[in-house]
């Protein structure tokens, strides 16, 4: 949208946390927390995104793709403090401003987008995303007037006994008319209990001044939920998980038991696959059609499993590539390895990567036959139709020719494979 700019407060410390780790970098379903903000503002069409940062800010920045502006707040003085603090960069600006917080990763990006829809028809000076919810503890509450508008926001510290009972919450995610926005800040004054400007307070100056304010209530009550606490990520882990494992359950993958199944977000799986329990796939893993994964298996980033592969108990593949109809049916691992179709890695194979310095690849190539306890030492080849002895050690920078077998310690060729 040419007419809408993002503002996104990620200052804060996130002190409930109790981490060193800036809040919004905290991680969820293999990506940080920011990234789930940045999913849904790039959704709705934003033209430029500000990003206000205050605790560790080049942490954050180092995590962020380059066409988003990075702004400082200096002294963490509030959410009003920190919208105030983008202001230079609207100056000539009529559109709309997106507001919101970078803690919030459950948000719904067609809610969001529902809510700048109706904030551009209705004319609305702001317009709030709000949600019902059980327990409102921590949250502002949406005060409403006898006609059922809404009059203001009301942090639950400032709240009376009767606000506090009321469960509409305020989810911290706002569109605003920008001229409105940034004459109307300049008035916000300091909360005396908190010494911080609060960005809500805003809504009461609109009122006072005549302007209408709209609400959009979220769907799901756990859209609104702003992680503040390890309680709080934990809660957010389980919804976006039991998110991925449904949209992949629709699109044809069985996963037999999805309480014990973890997959990141970028994973990509094909069709009839099985995923079997307690199996975790970490983000940007390919896995092709028909496939059995698991169970206690682990896909780690970087790996692509191509059709009909079977990945059994007790397995882990490191920024490898498994050819069609090959079987990795028992506990071992692969690292940095490229393995050909129809392969049989036996039971307790390891590609010994990593040499202290560097990680180094292995290459087996179509039909090999990898004998139980084999040990790889990359960089090493295995030509096709070639095959490893049980507890074969081939040595580093070693090439077994195609159709030989290869037994002992080190690894010495006997005969051509039959």
């Amino acid at each position: 949208m040419k007419d809408l700019r993002t503002i996104i407060l990620a200052a804060g410390k996130g002190t409930r946390m109790k981490s060193e780790t800036p809040k919004v970098l905290h991680g969820l379903c293999g990506q940080p927390m920011i990234q789930y903000v940045l999913d849904v503002v790039k959704f709705v069409g934003s033209l430029k995104i500000y990003i206000v940062l205050g605790y560790k800010p080049e942490l954050v920045r180092a995590s962020l793709p380059g066409e988003i502006v990075p702004v400082l707040q200096k002294r963490l003085l509030g959410t009003a403090d920190a919208v105030r603090c983008a202001k230079q960069h609207f100056r000539d600006y009529r559109g709309d401003v997106l507001v919101l917080c970078g803690d919030t990763p459950l948000l719904d990006k067609d809610v969001v987008k529902r809510l700048i829809r109706k904030h551009k028809k209705s004319k609305a000076a702001c317009s709030v995303l709000t949600s019902v919810v059980s327990d409102p503890q921590g949250y502002g509450r949406i005060i409403r007037g006898e006609k059922g508008v809404v009059i203001a926001i009301r942090e639950e510290k400032d709240a009376t006994e009767f606000e506090k009972n009321i469960v509409e919450i305020n989810t911290g995610v706002y569109c605003f008319r920008s001229q409105d926005l940034f004459k109307a800040i300049r008035a916000i004054k300091m909360n005396k209990k908190k010494k911080e400007f609060y960005l809500t307070d805003i809504v009461e100056l609109f009122v006072d001044q005549g302007l209408r304010i709209e609400t959009v209530e979220a769907g799901d009550p756990s859209e609104g939920l702003g992680v503040n606490t390890r309680e709080d990520l934990a809660l957010a882990e389980s919804f976006l998980r039991k998110k991925i494992l449904k949209k992949f359950m629709a699109e044809g993958v069985t996963i037999v038991d999805p309480e014990t199944t973890y997959i990141h977000k970028n994973v990509s799986i094909g069709c009839d696959t099985i995923i079997k329990p307690f199996t975790v796939i970490e983000s940007h893993v390919r896995i092709g059609k028909n496939c059995v994964i698991g169970p206690f298996a682990r896909l780690r980033p970087g790996t692509k499993i191509h059709d009909t592969v079977e990945v059994g108990n007790f397995a882990e593949v490191s920024r490898s590539q498994i050819g069609k109809k090959s079987l990795m049916k028992h506990f071992g691992f692969l690292g940095d390895a490229w393995v050909g179709s129809q392969v049989n890695i036996g039971a307790g194979v390891v590609t010994a990567n990593f040499d202290g310095r560097q990680k180094n690849k292995t290459r087996i190539e179509d039909r090999a036959f990898i004998g139980s306890d084999s040990i790889l030492v990359a960089p090493v080849k295995i030509g096709k139709e070639a095959m490893t002895g049980a507890g074969c050690v081939v040595t580093r920078g070693k090439v077994v020719p195609d159709k030989q077998v290869v037994v002992g310690v080190p690894g010495r060729i006997i005969k051509r494979r039959e």
